[in-house]
């Protein structure tokens, strides 16, 4: 009797685990069927990126382009005034010409942001044959990735991202974060990457820089960081990183 009491409830306990594996594999597929994008930030520093198109699109994607440290090949007839001074101050690489199929040659990533159907189609073929990510503007059937709204604070950077089913939403969303999120944000990052680099270098012990490096995050120097209170920033920057602590706060006193 207890034998098979025994069978039954390992039984029981059995078809639990297959049916939540099985909820488990329907999830998985209901997420497959859907178009969803994977996350991530590119370094693009000294990496060539072509641009198609001169309008005030395209200088706003070159503009972020130049602040990752990309070199920036532009491929248009025509240019606007500031994309025009750019290139004659040697910032990108202006090809006052039609696109063709070689201006892709050696490049990382292109984005379209032409009004030209036939381009842009041409753009997106040639980058999937090359196997070169590729963005034509307003035309996710045409693209291999996309850009998502961002809000900047020196090194701290939230994207937003509706994966292209209402960039109105995630740009509504930019705005309200942007809010909330201060200018002060900007100094508050560096300071905790100086830390953290410190915490690194001065302590062997993984388990003793795992504790340390997460006390970074304190909301109350955050908030002493946004009101000018230095002194006291100092005096919990030394308690945990000792007196090499004291240059790094006097970097954004």
């Amino acid at each position: 009797m207890l034998q098979d009491k025994r069978k039954i409830c390992y039984m029981s306990r059995r078809l639990l685990l297959d049916l939540h594996l099985l909820d488990i594999i329907q999830s998985m597929k209901q997420k497959i069927s859907t178009h969803s994008y994977y996350p991530l930030l590119l370094d693009l520093k000294n990496k060539k990126v072509v641009v198609v198109g001169g309008g005030g699109v395209a200088e706003r994607k070159v503009l972020g382009l130049l602040s990752a440290g990309a070199l920036v090949k532009l491929v248009s007839p025509k240019a606007t005034e500031t994309l025009v001074e750019m290139a004659s101050d040697g910032l990108i690489d202006h090809m006052a010409k039609t696109f063709i199929p070689e201006d892709l040659d050696g490049a990382w990533l292109v984005i379209s942001a032409t009004d030209d159907s036939d381009v842009q189609e041409l753009v997106y073929k040639e980058a999937l044959s090359k196997r070169i990510f590729c963005n034509v503007v307003d035309q996710p059937e045409f693209c291999s990735f996309i850009v998502p709204s961002i809000v900047r604070r020196g090194n701290l950077c939230l994207s937003i991202s509706t994966g292209g089913s209402c960039p109105a939403l995630a740009q509504r969303l930019r705005k309200e974060l942007g809010q909330s999120i201060g200018p002060f944000y900007g100094d508050y990052v560096s300071l905790l990457g100086g830390l953290r680099q410190l915490i690194i270098r001065s302590n062997e012990d993984p388990v003793t820089r795992k504790e340390l490096c997460h006390s970074l995050a304190d909301p109350e120097v955050m908030a002493w960081v946004e009101n000018g209170e230095w002194d006291r920033v100092e005096k919990w920057a030394v308690s945990l990183c000792g007196n090499e602590a004291i240059n790094i706060v006097l970097n954004f006193r």
